[in-house]
């Protein structure tokens, strides 16, 4: 399982999202390149359609691939109380002919993006993982030297954490907790919920790039 939360910034605000993350995170970030393709699955694999991702970071010295299911989301009173989502997850590392194995199940393209942009993992109380990128639809098939902006001055966000059925409340709690020191450039909250830009954005980012970060927020 996971616990996650997303949000939109500005893309002339990702920086002082980067210096405020590398204070608050202690760690070196990591450049991404993410190329992911979305399968679904045909009329002769079952009932219930199900969805694949396969995911590439094209920045890794030997890019590989992963197989990436995501599941339902947590239902009931309990998950509604809590401010982030809690879903299934299952990954798998795959071989460079993953995509003609799934074409051979009967799998089809939905669509596939390229995310750019740097992610920082670190540990605050559990694993964590932040994501800052932009996302681009390719022009042609696989096509990743061409791809373009689906929402050019817009980057995504998103807050991951590890969890299991015994420990996804103090997760849940402690990404809640992390994402409060966000909230002066972005507000997280359950995928598919967006609240937009948030008001504040420009005066915390200019106050975080005039002293690079030292400033309490």
């Amino acid at each position: 399982m996971e616990c996650v939360v997303q949000g939109i910034i500005e893309t002339q605000h990702v920086e002082a999202l980067e210096i405020l993350l590398q204070g608050l995170c202690g760690v070196r970030r990591e450049r991404l390149r993410v190329h992911e393709i979305c399968l679904k699955s045909g009329p002769n694999l079952g009932v219930v359609p199900s969805e694949v991702r396969l995911i590439c970071n094209l920045e890794q010295t030997e890019p590989t691939w992963t197989v990436r299911f995501i599941g339902g989301a947590m239902r009931g009173a309990g998950a509604e109380q809590l401010s982030v989502l809690v879903r299934t997850v299952i990954e798998s590392n795959a071989s460079k002919n993953v995509l003609r194995l799934f074409y051979a199940l009967g799998y089809k393209l939905d669509h596939e993006l390229l995310r750019v942009g740097f992610a920082f993992h670190f540990q605050r109380g559990t694993q964590m993982t932040v994501t800052v990128s932009s996302v681009n639809k390719m022009l042609q098939l696989h096509a990743t030297d061409e791809a373009v902006p689906v929402t050019p001055g817009i980057q995504m966000v998103e807050v991951t954490a590890p969890a299991s059925s015994e420990t996804y409340t103090e997760v849940a709690l402690a990404v809640s907790s992390f994402c409060e020191y966000l909230a002066p450039l972005l507000h997280l909250s359950k995928p598919g919920i967006s609240t937009g830009v948030v008001p504040t954005a420009a005066a915390a980012a200019a106050s975080l790039m005039s002293d690079g970060g030292g400033t309490t927020l």
